[in-house]
């Protein structure tokens, strides 16, 4: 009877071990460094810099998994812009390639999370290959409003409305002294 224990104990240790090995990938993506790191197994295997929501807008923060993936994906909401490679991971929220490579490392997008194309079809690839076993992680903080914008937003406060670019450099016409001209 131990002979068979053995044999069984042996058997299952090799069957497991020729089993395919499934790969933990973690997408982290860090909004303060604009950065995105992939951690296959624990070890680091690529760091990109993205391009993640511009101010005004937003890319949420959280652990995800993917959704759905999409070679070939055209924006249906902002005018057709391409998304190659795209990763969607909350709704309508995307890892994916981009074309304006320039920004790449600062704050940009409407809150999906760009990458430079050849970045995206690798890591595409990647997660294609693994879905089951990818975790999207999404830290960071989004970028501060500029001096402009925040004396924009608090006009727009103080008067119920926005202020448009005239009454940001002249004042409203409410505010001006009718005696100056």
């Amino acid at each position: 009877m131990p002979r068979f224990v053995a044999f069984i104990v042996i058997l299952a240790a090799l069957l497991g071990a020729a089993l395919p090995a499934h790969a933990g990938i973690v997408v982290t993506v860090d909004k303060t460094a604009q950065r995105l790191t992939v951690e296959v197994d624990g070890m680091t295997r690529y760091a990109w810099p993205v391009s993640t929501a511009r101010w005004g807008y937003r890319t949420p923060n959280g652990s995800y998994r993917p959704q759905w993936l999409a070679r070939k994906w055209f924006s249906t909401k902002y005018d057709g812009s391409p998304m190659p490679y795209s990763i969607f991971f909350d709704g309508g929220y995307a890892i994916h390639g981009s074309y304006e490579i320039s920004r790449l490392g600062s704050p940009a997008s409407h809150g999906c999370i760009r990458l430079h194309p050849d970045n995206a079809a690798a890591l595409f690839a990647l997660v294609k290959a693994n879905v089951k076993d990818t975790q999207i992680v999404i830290t960071g903080e989004g970028p501060q409003a500029s001096r402009r914008e925040r004396v924009s937003r608090e006009r727009g406060r103080a008067t119920g409305r926005p202020a448009n670019t005239f009454e940001m450099i002249f004042g409203s016409p409410a505010s001006r002294n009718p005696n100056e001209y």
